[in-house]
């Protein structure tokens, strides 16, 4: 686990390359604490550099960049290769030998062996650069569900990346302005949505492609997506399926050289993980939660509970308002591109990191492949009923307008209007559950940011075609709230703290094996879950769902309110709720931060 970057066709002399790595190398520091790398090519046309957590092959033999023995390919990695040993073994059968006992050599032999589809081989979780310097070409490559970030620009046929955007702004590229599509996109969404940015000129590599760099051109190439099927199964052979996949997913992302945690909350996600794992035997795994005087968001005492069932080593953190707000600063800090996410992974990771740990996993994922959401259930009928009303499309559509503009109407139903308005579409009924600000409150929202709107933001996503609605649905979770939101946020706050997250119901092999079983049976609120894994305990079985969630709107009425209420006061829309003030906070705080113009 690493933070990797690099620029190519730099024009720049070898010393003043090397300063501008240097300076990227630092701002990832963070991400990497244990060793650092940097390689600079004889003619200064390329520079790679990476910060190292080491996790597995703890010894020098695993530091980057590394380099294939005839010196034309150099690699910097980020991420975990979960079937490296496989990948290994049949590579040593062709009589390739190794020097270490790290993934990223095994990824670096393996490219030297079979190119850019080498990439369709690994299982896991990465980013990865090499640089070609017989072909003078850049190589990028993103894991399959985009759990690790990668960020690149051009600037006259320069192309700079890096793990993170706030390392991008720091490399002297030029002046940097905000982009006024992915504002948009983030006071709609509550995220930017991939491959945008909020910085103008600077994307992201979606997850499941590479790009080549050569010359000056660019060329990215799709090489994994979801794609759900229909597959006639029984109850009980999807239960099978999905029990010896996700098993088989837990006991690959175990492997360390360092000890492993879990984050712990009170739901049947991450109590899965622990139900399996101590399966398979393992008997020191560490558990960390954190808990609330308040009973609505406590799921402290269900986690020590289960915790002491499996025999964990189990930590929690009773967190208030107080010491909440003395890390805000901190947070905004620690941040990349801003979210109306990610607060409470910063917490748990700093309690994680403050116990020792370099490792841990995570039941993120397990609501979008699981159906956890109430979004499976509304989001179909809406789409639904509104088709049903396509003969008296005319009349639905001016509802919803004077739904949508309708004075003292909720924010919820102002988004109502507005899909009512709209195409009955999948993705419109998903921003209507979804979203954070309608379209015409982004408009009189812009110009706050020096930004001017010309025409409706559109609310619409492209989704593949599907089965069914209801898998259409876990399409748009697993690919924009997951993959825009919560794996991004995961990823920046854990790495703050020098700690790798995994997410094992995030893994493509996992996805593979239980995409097929029809939505029917997989998306039904977790049951097929509960039946592939009978260890659950029934006091997490039988309990309600509450999610990992903190009691923000009580603390940004309250303890907090002093941060907020400026905001409140000075925006020219109506916030009323707390996640759409943290919305306006955390992008004032990005602009701010960065000294960022309008584009």
């Amino acid at each position: 686990m690493c933070g990797i970057a690099g620029i190519i066709e730099s024009q720049l002399s070898r010393d003043a390359l090397e300063a501008r790595l240097q300076r990227l190398q630092t701002d990832l520091h963070h991400r990497g604490p244990d060793d650092a790398g940097m390689y600079v090519s004889g003619d200064a046309r390329a520079g790679l550099v990476n910060t190292r957590l080491a996790i597995q092959d703890l010894s020098p033999a695993g530091n980057q960049p590394m380099h294939s023995a005839d010196g034309r390919y150099h690699i910097v990695f980020n991420g975990e290769i979960y079937n490296v040993a496989e990948l290994r073994s049949e590579l040593q059968q062709e009589g390739v030998r190794f020097a270490s006992e790290c993934d990223t050599e095994v990824v670096l032999k393996l490219f030297e062996r079979y190119g850019a589809d080498s990439v369709r081989e690994l299982s896991g979780m990465f980013a990865v650069a090499i640089w070609d310097d017989l072909e003078k070409a850049l190589f990028l490559a993103r894991g399959p569900l985009g759990i690790k970030p990668l960020y690149y620009c051009t600037r006259d046929e320069q192309l700079a990346f890096a793990s993170e955007i706030r390392a991008l702004l720091n490399t002297g590229l030029g002046q940097w302005r905000l982009s006024q599509e992915a504002v948009s996109e983030y006071l709609l969404f509550g995220a930017v949505q991939e491959p945008g940015t909020l910085i103008d000129g600077v994307r992201t590599l979606p997850a499941g492609h590479y790009l080549i760099a050569r010359g000056g051109s660019v060329r990215v190439t799709k090489f994994w997506d979801v794609t759900f099927g229909n597959r006639r199964v029984t109850q009980a052979e999807a239960a099978r399926t999905v029990r010896e996949a996700l098993a088989n997913s837990v006991e690959r992302h175990l492997v360390s050289d360092v000890p492993v945690g879990l984050f712990l909350s009170g739901g049947i996600d991450s109590t899965a993980i622990l139900a399996l794992a101590s399966k398979r035997g393992i008997t020191d795994l560490r558990t960390f939660s954190i808990s609330f005087d308040d009973p609505r968001f406590n799921e402290g005492d269900v986690a020590a509970r289960t915790a002491a069932h499996f025999g964990t080593r189990h930590t929690d953190w009773r967190l208030d308002s107080r010491t909440a707000k003395s890390l805000l600063e901190q947070f905004v800090l620690r941040s990349d591109q801003p979210s109306i996410d990610g607060f409470n992974t910063f917490c748990v990771s700093k309690l994680a990191h403050d116990e020792g740990l370099k490792v841990v996993l995570s039941g993120l994922g397990g609501d979008e492949v699981f159906g956890g959401y109430d979004s499976f259930r509304t989001i179909p009928k809406m789409v639904r009923a509104s088709r049903l009303m396509t003969p008296l499309s005319p009349v639905r559509s001016g509802a919803g307008r004077l739904l949508e503009r309708a004075k003292g109407t909720s924010q919820r139903f102002r988004r109502l209007g507005r899909f009512m308005a709209d195409v009955p579409i999948t993705s419109t009924a998903y921003w209507a559950m979804r979203g954070i600000f309608t379209p015409s409150e982004v408009l009189r929202l812009l110009p706050r940011y020096g930004l001017k709107g010309l025409a409706n933001p559109a609310v619409a996503l492209h989704v593949p075609p599907q089965p069914t609605l209801e898998d259409e649905v876990s399409y748009l979770e697993l690919t924009r709230y997951m993959r825009n939101q919560l794996l991004r946020d995961s990823d920046v706050m854990s790495m703050a703290w020098g700690l790798e997250l995994r997410v094992p119901f995030v893994d493509s092999r996992l996805i593979e094996a239980v995409q097929n079983i029809p939505a029917e049976l997989r998306l039904a609120g977790k049951q097929l879950l509960l039946e592939a894994v009978p260890e659950i305990p029934e006091w997490v079985r039988n309990r309600p769902k509450q999610g990992f969630a903190f009691p923000f709107k009580e603390w940004v009425t309250g303890e907090w309110n002093d941060v907020f209420r400026q905001i409140e006061e000075e925006t020219p829309v109506r916030l009323g709720s707390w996640y759409r003030c943290w919305c306006v906070f955390a992008l004032d705080r990005f602009v701010e931060r960065h000294g960022l113009a309008a584009g």
